[in-house]
């Protein structure tokens, strides 16, 4: 029978490096005043004997779990069916994944659940939290910020005005709706409809602020309220046909929206875009390059903005303790993308 082999031990790669057991401790918990020589010898002794640093007892020196927790607050029949939250999550991933930092995954879809991600956050597991897809209503803030984990949001608070500590990051979805409904005008169409998302979400509330700021209060005709999905893009484009059959043009809030429409417009006997022009908001590659027509879309860098609010969350770990600890938002550009269906 074949033993185990016993797992390198800080005195064994001490031995190889020729120092003291203390200044591996300090090379391999990410301490400073070792000098750059030494460094590099521990580092190679380390590599050499295979040690891998035990977890448990590099947390009470470092303090850090080397873990953030990804809330989404979406049940997972959602998240799991939307390419979005597969893009944020692989830029997450990415980020984390260079620093050396695990990903723990927890969905929200209920009062259960906010409460075990309550406590799941309170028990110390995780360093920091990334959260998105909130809700106006939503507890988890509240429940995030009583549990004292560093957090950084995906989209805009919309309770955050005035709170100087928030973190977020967004992209530009006002000015990427005024772009998408100018494009539209400038086609020479005069119904342009909008399919919102859940307007309980600032994404879809901004995005409904810059289709106005171009077209006006068209009134409650051209505006009908869906949820993101193709399924909600479908029973929105229904209604807006029995509203107003001569509508012209749609801006919908997303492209999983678009989809939808498209389907519904094909049903209908309308052509994309000679009797009716369509555009969406993200452009994400699975979807509107394999809609039929292709889809004239708003694109926001999805997975670079994972990898933002992954960047701001590290720094602000890096930096916890410190006094006057920056907020704020960073909101990335976005850019009309023109393909055959306006």
């Amino acid at each position: 029978m074949s033993e185990t082999a016993p797992r390198p031990t800080l005195e064994a790669v001490a031995a190889r490096a020729g120092v003291s057991r203390a200044t591996v401790s300090r090379v391999v918990n990410g301490g400073d005043g070792v000098r750059e020589p030494l460094v590099e010898r521990v580092r190679q002794a380390v590599d050499e004997l295979g040690y891998v640093p035990n977890q448990a007892a590099r947390s009470l020196v470092t303090r850090r779990h080397d873990a953030v927790a990804v809330i989404i607050a979406e049940p997972e029949t959602r998240v799991f069916a939307d390419p979005f939250f597969a893009l944020q999550l692989r830029g997450i991933s990415k980020e984390l994944t260079a620093h050396d930092n695990q990903l723990v995954l927890l969905l929200t879809e209920g009062r259960d659940d906010h409460a075990r991600v309550a406590r799941y956050l309170a028990g110390g597991h995780v360093d920091g939290a990334l959260v998105f897809s909130l809700h106006l209503d939503d507890p988890l803030p509240g429940l995030i910020q009583g549990a004292g984990v560093p957090t950084v949001f995906g989209g805009r608070p919309g309770w955050s005005d005035g709170t100087p500590d928030v973190v977020y990051v967004d992209s530009d979805n006002r000015g990427g709706a005024r772009e998408a409904v100018r494009h539209l005008a400038g086609l020479g169409r005069t119904r342009i409809a909008h399919i919102s998302g859940p307007l309980d979400q600032t994404s879809a509330a901004d995005r409904l602020d810059g289709y106005r700021q171009v077209v006006g209060d068209t009134g409650p005709l051209l505006v009908v309220e869906s949820d993101f999905t193709p399924g909600g893009g479908e029973r929105a484009m229904r209604e807006l046909l029995d509203r107003c059959p001569d509508v012209d043009a749609v801006f919908a809030a997303n492209d999983l929206t678009a989809s939808g429409v498209l389907r519904v417009l094909r049903e209908r006997g309308r052509r994309v875009p000679e009797d009716v022009a369509v555009v969406g908001f993200d452009d994400m590659l699975p979807v509107a390059e394999q809609t039929d027509p292709p889809l004239t879309t708003v694109r926001q860098d999805i997975e670079e903005m994972g990898r933002i609010m992954t960047r701001l969350l590290l720094r602000r770990l890096d930096r916890r303790g410190d006094d006057g600890e920056p907020g704020g938002g960073v909101v990335l550009p976005t850019t009309l993308v023109r393909r055959a269906s306006a």
